[in-house]
């Protein structure tokens, strides 16, 4: 009786817990019959159904991530980027999504793939490596959130955002770019030294221009002090002179005999009688 009655409350265990099933927060549940869907539980707790009969496939209702693999694609200017995405996503009705997919997350991650790619592809066709890198990433990943989720309505699910994590140029495109920068940069410091020489130059010239107007003023005004202290001297003078004429003529005499034989090697071979002489010949005069 013993074994028998151990048997009995296993088996209805076992059908107790067969009939019972728990949802939980995160998660939305899809009671099938055979196959055919009876009802979808979004309210956690605990859940019954048919044993045997009933089957339950519960999916995750939380924000969803799909990393992307870097793919290739061509600019407007025909040159090859290196795209690494990712994208958001959650299920929105889960009655469809089973009946879209089957409940199959890796198959629904596979279309989003194929559906971003062609998105990615025909946002990136329209635009050049500059515009895809800085100006229109914002846009380019607005359009694609657009267009992606007409073509997931079917699968029952939201996307919430799409994002573009980094693009690369490949190999020969960055060389290509280099280069050019390299040239732009070299044709920039080049225009920048005419700029400088020029301005160099504009600034010599004006500094030689103004140099040779101030040396001829102070040349004029020193010619005109100059002329004008020779006049008053030369006044001086003639007013000194008419004042005592045998005087300054005798100062004069001195002044010159003075410089004649400063120096004891001079010779001077002269007439005595001559007009130098005459202050020391009175007969002279």
């Amino acid at each position: 009786m013993q074994k028998i009655l151990l048997i009995i409350g296993a088996a209805l265990f076992l059908l107790v817990s067969s009939a019972l099933y728990t949802v939980k927060e995160t998660q939305t549940a899809i009671k099938l019959r055979l196959g055919e869907i009876v009802s979808v539980e979004t309210v956690a707790g605990l859940k019954f159904k048919m044993p045997f009969v009933n089957n339950v496939v519960k999916f995750d209702n939380r924000i969803q991530t799909l990393d992307a693999p870097a793919e290739r694609f061509l600019t407007g200017e025909k040159k090859n980027v290196i795209v690494d995405s990712y994208v958001k996503w959650r299920i929105l009705d889960a009655e469809q999504f089973y009946k879209s997919t089957g409940g199959n997350i890796a198959r629904t991650n596979n279309r989003l793939t194929q559906i971003i790619k062609t998105g990615l592809k025909s946002e990136f066709s329209k635009r050049t490596i500059a515009d895809v890198v800085s100006g229109e990433r914002s846009q380019i990943m607005a359009n694609i959130v657009k267009l992606a989720k007409k073509d997931i309505a079917e699968f029952g699910i939201e996307i919430i955002d799409v994002r573009i994590k980094r693009i690369d140029l490949s190999q020969e495109v960055s060389n290509s770019v280099y280069r050019r920068m390299q040239a732009e940069r070299q044709r920039v410091a080049k225009e920048f030294r005419s700029k400088g020489a020029e301005e160099a130059e504009i600034i010599r010239a004006a500094a030689d221009k103004e140099r040779t107007i101030i040396l001829a003023n102070a040349y004029r005004d020193s010619e005109k002090i100059r002329g004008e202290g020779d006049a008053i001297s030369a006044g001086n003078y003639a007013e000194a002179y008419n004042q005592n004429v045998d005087f300054y003529s005798f100062y004069r005499s001195l002044e010159s005999y003075k410089k004649s034989f400063s120096s004891q090697s001079d010779i001077l071979v002269l007439n005595p009688n001559t007009e130098f002489f005459r202050h020391f010949n009175p007969e002279v005069e």
